[in-house]
């Protein structure tokens, strides 16, 4: 585990974004645990999460002329994802992102900010369906832009369709990468590893999931 991810998972517990109990899904199952991106809602947690992002695109690698950001979750994110890459690793990349609705007055059009053109990095928190990627790559095709790959903040690595994750399926439908900050085996390796008793309770539980419903 790198150690941005340690930090990462330090973070979300201490601030209850990452939480540990029973939690029911909108796909109805029963989770040991729960993830509420929702809850980076103060500039420090939001600058966090930016930095966050944006170490896990430097160690990804990702090869991207500019970062998108599909309305309306990924509006905050790909703007601090943008400011972080730029403040921590002298990496300016321009950024835009999406309207609900054309704006047919002022600067119309579907994109706010640069222009969606090139290799195009899509940011989102996470994925479930995979309906809002579809969505979102549409967009990026309809400006005869290209889908370089995308990153989320989490990858449960549940099964989507079949045996495979929805992320693995996103991944091999558009052949990009798809890569996330942190993934459910990290959860796992940090349950494992911590010194804290509290967290014991949680690694069979979370454990016992993941063999129930983790993807191959």
């Amino acid at each position: 585990m790198q150690e941005y991810q340690k930090q990462f998972i330090d973070f979300v517990i201490q601030h209850e974004i990452l939480q540990f109990g029973e939690f029911t899904l909108k796909s109805g199952r029963q989770s040991p645990y729960f993830f509420n991106a929702g809850l980076f809602n103060t500039g420090a947690k939001l600058a966090f999460l930016g930095s966050s992002y944006a170490a896990a695109i430097q160690q990804a690698g990702f090869d991207y002329d500019v970062l998108f950001g599909p309305a309306y979750k990924g509006i905050p994110l790909v703007a601090v994802t943008a400011t972080m890459l730029a403040e921590k690793h002298s990496i300016d990349k321009p950024y835009c992102f999406n309207r609900k609705e054309v704006k047919a007055h002022g600067e119309k059009g579907l994109i706010v900010g640069a222009t969606l053109q090139g290799q195009v990095l899509l940011i989102d928190d996470v994925i479930t369906a995979g309906t809002a990627v579809t969505e979102a790559v549409e967009i990026i095709n309809s400006f005869d832009a290209s889908l370089a790959g995308i990153i989320v903040a989490l990858d449960r690595q549940e099964k989507g369709q079949g045996e495979k994750s929805t992320i693995q399926e996103i991944s091999a439908r558009y052949t990009v990468p798809v890569t996330s900050i942190i993934n459910l085996q990290d959860i796992l390796d940090y349950l494992a590893e911590s010194t804290d008793g509290d967290y014991s309770q949680y690694i069979d539980k979370v454990a016992a999931y993941r063999n129930e419903f983790g993807a191959s």
